[in-house]
């Protein structure tokens, strides 16, 4: 199975009968197309979007109608639009229930990095900054390692910061982590790796939750 396949078949487990929910530019937008039939959830878009459906067939296309990465979208029965200082002002006064995120550098402490590369063009920040501080509860999903085969779970970010101490979940292709109070624990793994090859691709300290330690 493809790597970003497994992260967001697992991710989508995090969303929940409704729940008002915000997914980030890049891998976290592919959920949409994977939300269970039936399921009432509303999801926002910083441009002013609250009630994406998956993404459109080719007949489907609408030009004007798109999500924060500029990517054209459907809109589900009951969707409503709004400007953007509307849209930020559901995510400033806490109303976003989940915002799951991509991310660059995830650090043990929950520091999160994913909104620019030093030296690289930034076409500006987006939303990423609001949602790690208003929304009830911030998942960041992302592949363990980079394309040079090194950790992107750091003992400290050395890219810049989105926010210090927010992520509460991490997802990747090999494990699920959360945050506690400066801690992280490994959660659960994947069925295809090991705890040993995890703490192999792990640059960051983690401790192991109990329901895992009889494979360690």
């Amino acid at each position: 199975m493809d790597v970003r396949q497994i992260i967001v078949e697992r991710a989508v487990k995090e969303i929940q009968d409704g729940m008002y929910v915000n997914l980030g530019i890049g891998l976290p937008t592919l959920l949409a197309n994977y939300i269970p039939t039936g399921m009432n959830v509303m999801l926002q878009s910083e441009n002013g979007l609250l009630g994406i459906g998956p993404y459109p067939s080719e007949e489907q296309v609408d030009p004007d109608l798109i999500n924060a990465g500029k990517e054209t979208v459907t809109a589900v029965l009951g969707a409503s639009y709004f400007d953007s200082a509307e849209s930020f002002s559901m995510i400033r006064g806490g109303h976003i229930d989940l915002a799951i995120l991509g991310g660059m550098e995830v650090s043990q402490e929950g520091d999160l990095a994913n909104w620019m590369i030093p030296g690289k063009m930034v076409k500006g920040m987006g939303g990423a900054m609001d949602l790690v501080n208003g929304a009830k509860k911030v998942v960041v999903v992302m592949e363990h390692v980079n394309k040079y085969g090194e950790s992107k779970v750091k003992q400290a970010c050395t890219l810049p910061l989105t926010g210090k101490g927010v992520v509460h979940r991490l997802i990747t292709e090999l494990a699920v982590f959360d945050f506690n109070d400066g801690k992280m624990t490994l959660v659960e793994k994947s069925p295809h790796t090991t705890i040993e090859e995890i703490k192999e691709k792990t640059e960051a300290s983690f401790i192991v939750h109990p329901n895992l330690l009889s494979e360690v």
